[in-house]
């Protein structure tokens, strides 16, 4: 080989290693834009994310609000009636002379409004008799249980517990047998 011929060849060399160094200086910036790219679709789908969510917090907030609101509309719109007929009785029992009337106008009311809101979901307790129950049940007083099986149950009921849907909203006020 003649020295032309190794020049010729060391530039050969020389032209290959810059092409493969910009190959791979291109390829690290190729690289690097793709990674960018990649983080910012990655950021742009959680601002996405971020913002479907808050938007849903925000309509179910919204939607608690009023379905709280038309709960106690559908409630007061059942117990409007009941108020009517207080007012007539009211208006009826000042001019109304007969005890027994009135005792019995005030019944017939007091069945109405009951059954409203048992078709509320309310239901009564049943207290009489049954074993204490803490989570149930609150103890006024404790008296000597009038017989060996009433000790620890309930003797008497001052005030009624209720169920609202399975759900207590007024504990049972009680005396037990001890």
């Amino acid at each position: 080989m003649s020295n032309e011929e190794k020049d010729i060849q060391q530039e050969e060399n020389t032209v290959q290693n810059e092409e493969s160094t910009k190959a791979e200086e291109t390829n690290e910036v190729s690289k690097e834009e793709s990674l960018e790219a990649q983080i910012s679709e990655l950021n742009d789908k959680y601002l996405r994310l971020y913002s479907e969510f808050d938007n849903y917090r925000k309509r179910t907030s919204k939607e608690r609000i009023e379905l709280i609101g038309t709960a106690s509309e559908k409630i007061i719109k059942e117990l409007l009636p009941i108020v009517d007929d207080f007012k007539r009785a009211q208006k009826n029992n000042s001019e109304s002379t007969d005890f027994d009337a009135i005792k019995q106008g005030f019944d017939l009311i007091f069945d109405k409004f009951y059954k409203t809101l048992l078709n509320t979901g309310l239901t009564e307790m049943n207290s009489m008799g049954e074993v204490f129950d803490a989570d149930k049940h609150e103890a006024l007083t404790n008296i000597p249980a009038p017989s060996e099986d009433m000790k620890g149950k309930v003797i008497d009921v001052i005030e009624e517990g209720y169920y609202l849907n399975d759900k207590i909203v007024r504990f049972a006020k009680v005396v037990v047998g001890n």
